[in-house]
């Protein structure tokens, strides 16, 4: 019996309920899952899509909380765990701690992804019993033929059953808005270090205050941005609604206020708006 409610075919494309079960497949046989989630929609999904096929009480969310994950994504990804009913595992890691991390020559996710994987094995997997860890890696992010996370989770046996199913992000997108998932619209909402420059090194003192402006630039309402690191220089990357909505001179004003309150001297706004995804 599925243990959330039915995909709604009138409001979806039909083929939608065959995801699911394409899904499911994957995961059969599965004692327990623990799931690598973050609260972005993909993730999120994942749990979902699992506790319909096996049910809550088999179903575990793992965070890995580290500076790179904001206090604004912990949160909405605590909330999104309990309003699937799944028990929600947080486990500290400490990428910080490992120079290669830190050295940010391109390969990053893959020390990050490594650190979070072993860590999630040892506090969060094997006390929950469970015989089986994924994450939320869809079809599309495995024909990136460039993805050092995808190496670690391959390493250490991580599975992605959206990827295995054929599930790439706009079925994704339609499956969380049938599915009644709150986060089904979110922006995608990359790591903090992600906006660090290659070979500029991640500390936490760069972490945070890319959070900082990024969390004021959301108290203006604005939705889907990123704010670039580059020494005392911030980029700010809107997308198309937002970069329209900052064109007055009032708004704009607000919004270099916002990220100069968080330690910046320059701030620039890039004309080109950032992709859907």
């Amino acid at each position: 019996m599925s243990a959330l409610p039915d995909l709604h075919p009138e409001a979806q494309p039909a083929d939608l309920e065959e995801l699911a079960h394409r899904f499911a497949a994957t995961i059969e046989g599965a004692r327990a899952v623990a799931v690598a989630f973050s609260g972005g929609v993909d993730s999120s999904v994942t749990v979902a899509l699992a506790v319909r096929a096996l049910g809550r009480e088999r179903v575990t969310a793992v965070i890995g909380v580290s500076p790179s994950l904001s206090q604004a994504e912990l949160q909405q990804a605590r909330a999104t765990a309990r309003s699937l009913g799944v028990e929600c595992r947080e486990v500290p890691t400490h990428e910080l701690d490992d120079p290669d991390y830190v050295a940010n020559r391109g390969n990053r996710c893959y020390f990050c992804k490594f650190e979070l994987y072993t860590q999630a094995f040892g506090e969060g997997v094997d006390a929950l019993g469970c015989d089986v860890f994924v994450n939320g890696d869809t079809a599309d992010d495995h024909r990136s033929p460039d993805r050092p996370g995808r190496r670690a989770a391959t390493e250490l046996g991580v599975r992605s059953p959206l990827a295995e199913a054929g599930i790439g992000k706009a079925e994704v997108r339609a499956l969380a808005r049938s599915l009644g998932l709150a986060v089904w619209d979110k922006p995608s909402a990359p790591c903090l270090a992600s906006r660090v420059p290659v070979d500029t090194p991640v500390t936490r003192e760069r972490l945070a205050q890319i959070e900082r402006a990024e969390a004021g630039l959301r108290d203006l309402g604005l939705r889907r941005l990123r704010v670039r690191h580059h020494g005392s220089t911030a980029r700010i990357e809107l997308g198309p609604e937002e970069l329209a909505a900052v064109q007055g001179p009032g708004v704009r004003h607000q919004v270099l206020r916002a990220v100069t309150d968080a330690g910046y001297g320059d701030v620039e706004i890039a004309d080109r708006a950032l992709e859907r995804s």
